[in-house]
């Protein structure tokens, strides 16, 4: 049975991806700002967050908020980790791939999650020891035990440009056993792929909390781990975590070589500098 607090999530993220939808057709007309370095925002991710805080907020006002467009609202023991819109620059060029992302995180540590793909009515909803679901059906990682042949998922941030030399020769060595390595534009489709088996790996650096909070608690629900780049546990996933994640997922052993390619190529060591 599903959670108060995931029904009202479920609510919110749907109400959110309906002011994505109205505004598909006015993409031109839309204002956009330049938070960072192609980092983009537009006043559609701003009307989704204000639409999911209103929800959250009616049921459970004691509750924090940290969204990627309004920072921290209230500090809190249990706080709603939100991203609007994860996907900005697809959705803002017509790519027709992006979600809503909102996790209930509990001292840090995720406790429910839902991502919610508007385009495909595409529902992941995960509960702490509950397992993960999409639209009512259990999900779970793919059974890969090694590399070979796998459909590996990442992304190239931004604000990580400095180290793409040490990533991409990373990728030209997963590519010796991979299928394919792609490259989404968003990292909580992402890691709800890898939750059911349409990826079998993800990794990325530079993803902030919001981007992967509800994602990481979806793949580790369906049976998957999730750690950095050194194989450790990941930072909290809210204001007091760090500012900048890097992530490894996909089942325990399809993770644990993926890590190990990110250590031996020398993408992992190159976080040990200052950029």
């Amino acid at each position: 049975m599903q959670k108060p607090a995931v029904t009202v999530m479920v609510k919110a993220a749907r109400l959110a991806g309906n002011v994505l939808l109205r505004n598909i057709n006015k993409l031109e007309a839309l204002n956009v700002v330049q938070k960072g370095r192609m980092d983009y925002a537009s006043e559609v991710d701003a009307d989704a967050e204000k639409v999911i805080v209103k929800e959250l907020k009616r049921a459970y006002p004691e509750y924090g908020i940290f969204g990627e467009e309004g920072g921290v609202q209230s500090e809190r023991r249990h706080m709603w980790v939100i991203d609007p819109l994860d996907g900005t620059s697809n959705y803002l060029r017509g790519v027709p791939h992006y979600c809503v992302s909102i996790a209930l995180v509990e001292n840090g540590e995720p406790t429910d999650a839902v991502i919610f793909d508007p385009l495909r009515n595409e529902l992941f909803t995960a509960s702490r020891g509950a397992g993960a679901v999409l639209n009512d059906r259990r999900i779970r990682v793919a059974d890969r035990k090694d590399l070979e042949g796998t459909m590996i998922h990442t992304g190239f941030a931004p604000r990580e440009r400095a180290r793409a030399g040490a990533q991409l020769k990373s990728v030209d060595t997963l590519l010796v056993q991979a299928e394919d390595i792609r490259r989404t534009g968003s990292a909580a489709l992402d890691l709800a792929y890898v939750a059911c088996g349409r990826a079998d790996a993800y990794f990325e650096a530079g993803v902030k909390a919001w981007d992967i909070a509800a994602g990481l608690l979806l793949v580790r629900e369906a049976g998957g781990k999730v750690c950095d780049f050194k194989g450790a546990t990941l930072g909290r996933m809210d204001n007091r975590g760090p500012d900048n994640h890097q992530i490894v997922a996909g089942n325990l052993k399809v993770a644990e070589a993926l890590q190990k390619v990110l250590v031996n190529t020398g993408y992992a060591a190159e976080f040990d500098a200052k950029f």
